[in-house]
């Protein structure tokens, strides 16, 4: 689906209505392709904290080029800030000193990374200074436009050798629609990440079961994370069948139709998974519905049909995996939660229930989990799909504008999002909730 208002603000006559009625001007966001760099620029590295001798190493090793200086007349693609350092208050000025002479040196879709220790770890003056550290990635999210993101990544001291995946990810195009966002490496326990052998494939060998996968979003994941090396086994309706086939044929995949929802269906997915894959490494709980109304017109078959599908599903697939041993030894659960979930939506009491209780599982299992074995979700934004395509043009351009990059995301974007989470690499990333919302100006 396109966007009608960015393609007509992109032309002469729409610049001059931009200008004058001071209307939301985006950027055409930069999206990674197969084969290209994950950062096509510099990185200019900022902070004296315990990373500051592991990330030049570690930049290096993705292939990112990266100096501690410009010079005269460069501009930077990225900036990455190692703030563990900061012990107290006054220390926050070095964000000041580093940042605003670059502010004006940045290319087109930049990104910036600061880099902390989780406060939850710190103690007196040093958790005060390091919770300040989200307030100004938030804002500096809400000021840096032209394409651009910023993130915050708690890392603890015991993960500081497990950060590659995520600025592999949160530094490359690969990010596009992800701002304004707190990622947290070792803070639940996983403090190791695998070693990655090739970049482009980091799951290689793995098997990757994906529910709803064959439309829409959860089509887009199955790309992605074939795309990446794994063996995708897509999970649909009865309904859908036919498209699911023909998806998983042109990615040489397994396909499995039923209902999430039926009173067997988590045994027969781990049974399919067993037999003929001998276990599975990567489970993404995407399928999902609406059923909106106001919860004064809601009948108890909107309600319990979301929550079905939404949460019990999930949460059932998931305990069977756990307790059968199907879930390999560092296998990796993704969950599909919502905005709605967080900032909550009108008419939408089901669905938001059920995506809030997707982070809930999220928050249940990420301190019980053992063998390596992380969980993670994702939050989407207003994501440009056929289904969105439905909404009224009103409530779709509102829902379009009203974040950082004042546009909708794509598919591609919570998919990119997923197969970082599901990355080998990601071994120390637990117990995260990533919105995929171009950092939205509602909600938390």
């Amino acid at each position: 689906m396109s966007d009608r208002y960015q393609g007509f603000v992109s032309t002469s006559i729409g610049q001059l209505f931009v200008k004058n009625l001071g209307l939301p001007n985006p950027t055409a966001l930069e999206r990674w392709s197969d084969g290209a760099a994950l950062v096509d620029g510099l990185v200019v590295r900022g902070g004296a904290g315990r990373l500051a001798e592991v990330l030049p190493t570690t930049l290096d090793g993705l292939g990112i080029a990266s100096a501690t200086e410009l010079a005269d007349g460069a501009r930077a693609k990225a900036l990455v800030f190692d703030a563990t350092g900061i012990t107290d208050t006054t220390g926050l000025l070095a964000l000041q000193e580093f940042f605003t002479p670059l502010m004006r040196r940045l290319e087109s879709c930049p990104r910036v990374v600061v880099i902390g220790t989780p406060p939850e770890l710190a103690s007196g003056s040093e958790r005060v200074a390091q919770r300040a550290l989200e307030g100004f990635t938030r804002s500096l999210g809400k000021e840096i436009g032209r394409g651009g993101t910023v993130q915050l990544v708690y890392v603890a001291p015991a993960a500081d050798g497990a950060i590659s995946s995520t600025l592999a990810f949160l530094l490359s195009p690969k990010s596009a629609y992800v701002s304004g966002q707190v990622v947290r490496i070792g803070a639940h326990g996983a403090t190791a990440a695998d070693q990655v052998d090739d970049w482009t494939r980091p799951l290689a060998g793995k098997v990757a079961v994906v529910t709803g996968a064959s439309r829409g979003i959860g089509e887009e994941i199955a790309r992605v994370l074939h795309r990446d090396g794994a063996t995708v086994v897509g999970v649909d309706v009865p309904q859908a069948a036919s498209e699911l086939q023909t998806l998983m044929a042109e990615l040489d995949g397994d396909h499995l139709v039923l209902d999430i929802t039926a009173k067997d269906a988590p045994q027969r997915i781990a049974h399919h998974l067993r037999e003929h894959h001998g276990g599975v490494d990567v489970v993404v709980h995407n399928a999902g519905i609406t059923r909106d109304k106001k919860l004064a017109n809601m009948a108890e078959d909107r309600w319990s049909s979301v929550v079905a599908v939404n949460l019990t599903a999930p949460e059932l697939i998931t305990r069977e995996l756990l307790d059968t041993g199907v879930l390999n030894d560092g296998g990796r659960i993704i969950g599909v939660a919502s905005i709605a979930g967080i900032a909550g939506n009108v008419g939408q009491t089901n669905y938001a229930t059920s995506k809030a209780g997707v982070i809930g599982l999220v928050e249940s299992l990420r301190d019980e989990l053992d063998r390596g074995i992380t969980v993670n979700a994702v939050a989407p934004g207003f994501i440009i799909t056929q289904m969105t395509a439905a909404v009224p043009f009103a409530t779709r351009e509102v829902g379009q504008r009203l974040n950082a990059m004042s546009q909708g995301g794509l598919p591609v974007d919570v998919a990119e999002t997923i197969a970082w989470f599901a990355s080998t690499g990601s071994g120390a990333v637990n117990g995260n909730v990533v919105r995929v919302c171009g950092q939205m100006m509602l909600g938390a």
